[in-house]
């Protein structure tokens, strides 16, 4: 007689993402958690591990860097992508070629930070803190190079995986008691053929390219020698009241008999630290502020330090609302594809004694997909022969998560020739990869993300890591991310033509 056919499964994880069992004698196929092969005497039993679960060793130039708070993965991709996949890091040059000094960003990362430790590289909005800044720096498309200046390994790390060039400090310029300025002068010294240096401040992640080339233009057009950035405020000021001296305190910047009212005042101008344009000669001289020199306002929203840990949270909301997300469109994203396995689900296939297999899947990240599909992007899930996923189950799949579920061989070449049928852009794309196959398309990709823990080469091609793993909220974060994008771009397209109306 002949055997029966094996029965497909599919077992729906709820936020708690507990594993749902059919019997006492299912097996759970493949160890995420410690990698280890599960040997089975039973002749029903299948063990499948994916390369999802396979270790990624460190190396000089492709490490893994490890939140300082949370242990998430932090990697940038290497190489910078316009929105047709060419590498324009290479080709990038300077706007402003008509000035023959040479001109560089240096971002201050020492590693000692007292407030929060290595704030620099904690991510804030699914990007480590320095790499706004750097992101910044190179689209501004001003400078000759972007330099960060640290004394720690793994900040040198995340420096160079986001675009940057690094300069070692030294110990003597590394102290709780050395001064930017100090450091910026060792860095001056070592580089003699730089002219003119702006030093960005590595916790101002609402920093846009913007500010810079405009700030930029008032010394290579106007002549100035130093220019920084300051914000407007309206805070009346009273002085201090010291132990064992006065009592009384007395106003310094207001009439208390004629209190001005906001819209009567323009309040004062105050150094927000965002950035210090100054000549070398200046900065030899002991200086980031001389010689003939102006301001660069900019406005109270882009104007973000991080001190203590209690700003994170209200920094992170800023950030979403206000800061740079770089030269892609996130508005026109009209298609995800995102693999099945190492993705939505964590890579493990399960097998019961009755030869019935199962993936899961997380509840959070379906609703994801519903989310994104209600908005008008299409979501199609991708698997190749590699995941042991039959064609059955991807039909299960199919129907319960709403949306297509294609077979995938030649992965690069599949998802291009998709893509053209479809006659869309890869800046339309948004692409949701966890593995070295992956790398090409999301590099490619208008948005790109890995779920934690994916292998160095793919964390390194992605434009986004997310906090949370295959099968366990990535899928549901990332989708997230892609509204709050649109939602952020609408605004600002309504807010541009609510501009263009008025008077």
């Amino acid at each position: 007689m002949a055997s029966a056919e094996p029965r497909i499964g599919l077992v729906c994880e709820n936020d708690s993402n507990s594993i749902v069992g059919e019997t006492a004698s299912n097996r759970v196929i493949g160890d995420t958690a410690s990698n280890s092969l599960v040997n089975e005497t039973d002749s029903n039993s299948l063990v499948n591990e994916t390369d999802s679960n396979s270790l990624v060793n460190e190396t000089a130039s492709n490490s893994v860097i490890g939140d300082t708070a949370s242990n998430s993965l932090v990697r940038k991709r290497a190489l910078h992508e316009d929105s047709h996949g060419n590498n324009s890091s290479s080709k990038r040059r300077k706007d402003n070629s008509d000035d023959s000094r040479k001109i560089v960003a240096l971002i201050l990362a020492r590693g000692g930070s007292k407030g929060i430790p290595l704030k620099n590289i904690k991510m804030l909005a699914g990007v480590p803190l320095i790499g706004w800044a750097i992101r910044a720096a190179l689209d501004s498309g001003v400078f000759d190079s972007v330099w960060v200046s640290t004394d720690h390994h793994e900040i040198k790390r995340v420096a160079e995986a986001w675009g940057a060039k690094v300069h070692i400090r030294s110990p003597e310029v590394s102290k709780d008691s050395s001064s930017s300025l100090e450091a910026i002068q060792e860095f001056a010294r070592q580089n003699t053929d730089v002219d003119l240096i702006c030093n960005i401040q590595a916790t101002s992640p609402c920093l846009h390219p913007y500010h810079l080339k405009e700030s930029l233009e008032l010394m290579t057009k106007q002549g100035f020698d130093s220019v920084f950035s300051v914000v407007r405020r309206h805070h009346f000021r009273w002085q201090e009241v010291k132990k064992g001296g006065c009592i009384c305190t007395k106003p310094l910047n207001l009439n208390p008999a004629c209190r001005l009212r906001r819209q009567d005042w323009d309040g004062e101008l105050c150094e927000n630290g965002s950035f210090y344009f100054a000549t070398k000669d200046l900065i030899n001289r002991g200086l980031l502020q001389g010689g003939n020199t102006t301001y660069f306002e900019m406005l109270p929203e882009y104007s973000v330090d991080i001190d203590v840990d209690i700003d994170w949270p209200v920094a992170e909301q800023r950030v979403l609302r206000f800061g740079y997300f770089g030269k892609d469109k996130p508005e026109v994203v009209k298609l995800l594809l995102c693999n099945v396995s190492g993705c939505l689900t964590d890579g493990q296939i399960y097998l019961s004694v009755r030869k019935e297999e199962m993936v899961s899947i997380n509840s959070r990240d379906q609703y994801g997909i519903k989310k994104l599909m209600r908005e008008g992007v299409e979501v199609i899930l991708l698997y190749s022969q590699e995941d042991c996923i039959p064609k059955a189950l991807a039909d299960k799949l199919s129907n319960r998560m709403g949306c297509k579920v294609l077979p995938v061989d030649d992965k690069l070449k599949e998802v291009k020739e998709l893509i053209e049928d479809k006659k869309l852009e890869w800046n339309e794309v948004a692409y949701l990869g966890n593995d070295e196959p992956d790398v090409e398309c999301l590099n490619l990709a208008g948005l790109s993300a890995v779920p934690l823990g994916a292998p160095v080469e793919a964390l390194n091609a992605a434009k986004y890591s997310c906090c949370n793993a295959a099968g366990h909220g990535a899928m549901r974060e990332f989708a997230e991310h892609i509204l709050l994008l649109k939602k952020k771009a609408k605004s600002q397209m309504e807010q541009d033509r609510i501009c263009r109306n008025t008077f």
